[in-house]
């Protein structure tokens, strides 16, 4: 159940629509983790609402402005281990991946716990309310990873889809991935078959939700890319795996498969409106064509792209065709950081620098890593705040001197201008789970880092 909580005095509310982005003057009243009422003090409220909010917590935002909590779509927690590692400084994927394939094979349980809590702790201090993490990585004797992941969630407060990934082609087959890193196709069905019926929740408003992720074409033969489609359809649950992330992915499709990325996803049943790729930076007119057609979506992460010199995603063009694009933060060690708003603004930059008077405006970014990240979940709840949607937002205190100057369109700051320093409050389903640098929901920062160093063995 989420909680009751008002939030009263705002300067300003973002809706996360651009149609409709600011209002001014509102109460913002969540009850039972859903917005139940966005609007004026007026004699409706007094008479209708007031005599309702005794046993409310309120929450004063006098000086703040309150904003939609964002929606992450794409990254890999785990990776927290590998974070700002010189040794993989300048390679493109394919290298960058050989050089830490062998790292990551010191992935366990309880690294994913903690690294989970620290990647989940740093979203939420910048306004992420509802995060996925494509977790693929499983070395022998580690199968309760995502488990553990789930403990994690529930301990920060955070909106969680757990995603079972999974290696089926090593090096030895012409794949990526160290041959020690990948697992039995009958082990990765019955996992993920196992995880869905322990944790997946399709129920709007829900915490937890499962999705099945193939790592990539590159690391995952055909057959288990059908047989994994075939599971998620039958109960009902989202699929999602990277695609034409680099030129060398798209040479890689055509001399192995003989047809460009996105034709062998149809090949392999995996067009479709429960679908989303991470990365397609590298797609034609007649690919961006298919996807809008089955109703597939693209997670956008643009540091990553930017790092990795993979290229940039064709934004503007996916978002004016019809196909719903949302914002990720990728990896911990192709980011670096799991700042969503950091990568907003990274994203809004990098398209208006690739796409000039054609791209996308900045309420239209900020839409992405709301509305847009929520569609590709399925969770039209999620990302806009309105009546009948879900109690998730942040709040920012903007009497500091770096939003001086700010108000005219508190809708486009975050893209335009950036929010630098962790936000003053995030809720999320209603309840208070972050405020002024403090945690409410029995998580202590410094002690999860000392935990983490320890199992990493530094410091």
């Amino acid at each position: 159940m989420g909680g009751d909580l008002w939030i009263t005095n705002s300067t300003a509310l973002v809706t996360g629509r651009p149609e409709d982005p600011v209002k001014t003057g509102v109460e913002l009243v969540i009850e039972g983790g859903v917005i139940t009422y966005l609007g004026s003090r007026d004699r409706h409220f007094q008479e209708r609402i007031l005599h309702r909010l005794d046993q409310c917590e309120v929450l004063d935002a006098s000086g703040c402005v309150i904003y939609p909590g964002l929606v992450n779509t794409h990254h890999h927690m785990y990776q927290v281990m590998t974070r700002n590692h010189p040794d993989v400084e300048g390679l493109g994927l394919f290298g960058w991946l050989e050089r830490l394939f062998p790292m990551w094979t010191g992935v366990t349980e309880e690294l994913a716990y903690y690294t989970s809590l620290l990647a989940m702790a740093e979203l939420v201090q910048f306004g992420c309310t509802t995060t996925m993490d494509h977790h693929y990585v499983f070395p022998k004797g580690q199968l309760g990873c995502l488990d553990r992941q789930f403990e994690a969630a529930e301990r920060i407060g955070i909106r969680f889809h757990g995603s079972r990934g999974s290696m089926s082609v090593g090096h030895s087959r012409g794949g990526l991935p160290q041959d020690d890193l990948v697992e039995d196709p009958d082990t990765v069905l019955a996992e993920s078959e196992r995880l869905i019926r322990t944790y997946h929740d399709p129920h709007p408003f829900s915490m937890r939700q499962v999705v099945l992720s193939p790592c990539a074409p590159t690391s995952v033969d055909a057959a288990l890319f059908r047989e994994t489609a075939d599971l998620a359809r039958r109960y009902g649950v989202r699929m999602h795996t990277h695609l034409a992330e680099t030129m060398d992915e798209i040479t890689y499709s055509r001399e192995k498969f003989g047809r460009s990325p996105v034709e062998y996803m149809d090949d392999v049943g995996w067009l479709g409106p429960d679908v989303w790729f991470a990365h397609a930076v590298h797609l034609d007119g007649e690919d961006i064509r298919r996807l809008a057609e089955a109703g597939v979506g693209v997670a956008h992460c643009a540091s990553s792209n930017m790092k990795l010199h993979s290229g940039i995603c064709p934004v503007h063009r996916l978002y004016r065709a019809g196909v719903f694009v949302g914002l990720g933060v990728d990896g911990s060690a192709s980011n670096d950081s799991s700042n969503l708003l950091a990568e907003l603004r990274t994203a809004y930059l990098l398209q208006q620098l690739a796409e000039g008077p054609e791209a996308l405006t900045a309420r239209e970014m900020l839409a992405l890593a709301g509305t847009g990240g929520a569609r590709l979940l399925g969770r039209e709840e999620l990302g806009v705040l309105e009546v009948g949607k879900a109690g998730d937002c942040f709040l920012l205190n903007i009497d500091r001197a770096e939003y001086a100057g700010s108000g005219r369109d508190w809708a486009a700051m975050p893209a335009t201008q950036g929010i630098h320093r962790p936000v003053d409050a995030t809720v999320v389903a209603g309840k208070v789970i972050y405020r002024d640098g403090n945690w409410y929901n029995g998580f202590h920062e410094k002690e999860v880092i000392h935990q983490f160093h320890r199992l990493l063995g530094t410091r």
